[in-house]
C-alpha cells in the first residue's frame, strides 16, 4: 500500500500527516514555525528533518518506501532567488524525486474542498486566498504582514494595537480593549507598550499574532470598536476571494464553492457571519461551504495526487472520519 506524507507548514506552527492510499492515518507530528523569514533557512531544515524522521518512524515508514510527500511551506514563491533552497530543505532526509515543495495555501485550499474546484481563504498568522477553476489557478493577497496580509491574525492584533494607542491618546473612546491590553503587558504606563512590542527583544511576527485572541475578547466584552476590527476583516478576506474569483474566468452565474481555513476563523462567532455577508453582497455567486479536511490533511491529498495515485471519495470519506474523531468532533 503506497504511503504519503502531507505537511502543512505556517507562520505558528507546522503540522505532519501520513496516510496511506485507502485514507487511513497512519502518524501525525506538530512543530512550531515554518516560516523560514523568522526562523531562518537552516532552522526550516531542521524543523522538516526532525517532523519527517518523527513522522515516519511513528508510522513504521522509511524514506525509501514512501509514496510522494508535498510540502506546504509560508513564503514560498515570493522570491525566485529562493527557490531552489526552499525545494532542496526536505532533502536529504527524503529524496528529492519523492516530494514537491509549494505555498501552504495549497494545503488549506485541497483540504478545505478536497482538492475540488473553488476558492479557500487562508487567515491564521498570515492571509491568502487561492483557487482553481477549469485546470486555472489563481491567488490573492498574501503579500506579506508590513503592507499586506490584511484580516490576519497579525493584522487584526497589529489593528488591536493600534486602537490601544488612540484610545490611550483620547482618539478613540476607551473600551474594554484598552483594560485588556494594559493587563495582558502589566504596563505601568501606556507608552510602556512600546518596550514591550518593539523590544529589545522585539516581539516576532507570531508573537504580535498570538495577541489576536485580546481583540476578539474585547470584542466580546462589547468592545464596538474591537467588533468592527473584525467586520473590516470580513471585508479584506473577501475582496482576496473576488480577485481570485475574477481571475479565475469563473463564467457569470455559476456557483463557484468558498471554503475557509486558518486560526482566525476560530473566532468564528465574530468572523463568519460578516464574511458571508460581504460575500453575498458582491454580485458573483458562491457556494459557501465548511472545510472538510484540515490543512495537512490537503497536503497528504495533494501528495497522493502528485504521486499519481490521487485518493478515491471512499479514501477521502475515511480520512475525513477519522480526522473528526480524532478531533473530538461528532
Amino acid at each position: 500500500m503506497k504511503t504519503f506524507l502531507g505537511v502543512d507548514g505556517g507562520g505558528t506552527k507546522t503540522d505532519f500527516l501520513l496516510i496511506d492510499a485507502s485514507g487511513r492515518v497512519l502518524a501525525r507530528h506538530g512543530a512550531g514555525p515554518a516560516y523560514y523569514l523568522e526562523a531562518g533557512i537552516e532552522g526550516l531544515r531542521t524543523l522538516l528533518a526532525e517532523g519527517i524522521a518523527a513522522t515516519l518512524a511513528q508510522g513504521s515508514v522509511t524514506p525509501g518506501t514512501l509514496g510522494y510527500a508535498f510540502f506546504g511551506l509560508p513564503a514560498y514563491g515570493e522570491d525566485s532567488t529562493l527557490l531552489s533552497v526552499l525545494d532542496a530543505a526536505p532533502s536529504p532526509t527524503l529524496p528529492q524525486e519523492r516530494y514537491r515543495c509549494g505555498n501552504d495555501m495549497v494545503c488549506g485550499w485541497a483540504g478545505a474542498l478536497a482538492g475540488c474546484d473553488g476558492i479557500n481563504i487562508v487567515a491564521g498568522t498570515g492571509s491568502i486566498a487561492y483557487g482553481e477553476y477549469a485546470q486555472r489557478t489563481a491567488r490573492g493577497g498574501g503579500w506579506g504582514e508590513l503592507f499586506s496580509d490584511e484580516g490576519s491574525a497579525y493584522w487584526l492584533a497589529r489593528e488591536g494595537l493600534r486602537l490601544f494607542s488612540r484610545m490611550s491618546d483620547g482618539r478613540a473612546a476607551k473600551g474594554p480593549l484598552y483594560e485588556l491590553l494594559r493587563q495582558s503587558f502589566r504596563l505601568h504606563e501606556d507608552l510602556d507598550l512600546c518596550a514591550a512590542v518593539y523590544g529589545p527583544p522585539a516581539l516576532t511576527r507570531s508573537g504580535v499574532a498570538a495577541l489576536a485572541p485580546l481583540v476578539a475578547q474585547a470584542a466580546r466584552c462589547g468592545d464596538t470598536q474591537a467588533r468592527g476590527l473584525f467586520e473590516a476583516a470580513a471585508q479584506e478576506l473577501a475582496a482576496m476571494v473576488h480577485v481570485v474569483h475574477d481571475r479565475l474566468g469563473v463564467p457569470t452565474g455559476h456557483a463557484l464553492p468558498v471554503s475557509y481555513s486558518g486560526g482566525m476563523f476560530h473566532f468564528a462567532d465574530l468572523l463568519l457571519a460578516p464574511f458571508c455577508s460581504a460575500l453575498q453582497g458582491s454580485g458573483r455567486v458562491y457556494e459557501f461551504t465548511t472545510p472538510r479536511l484540515p490543512p495537512a490533511a490537503g497536503a497528504a491529498l495533494y501528495a497522493a495526487k502528485l504521486g499519481g495515485a490521487p485518493l478515491t471519495p471512499d479514501a477521502i470519506e475515511r480520512l475525513s472520519r477519522q480526522l473528526s474523531v480524532s478531533s473530538g468532533e461528532q
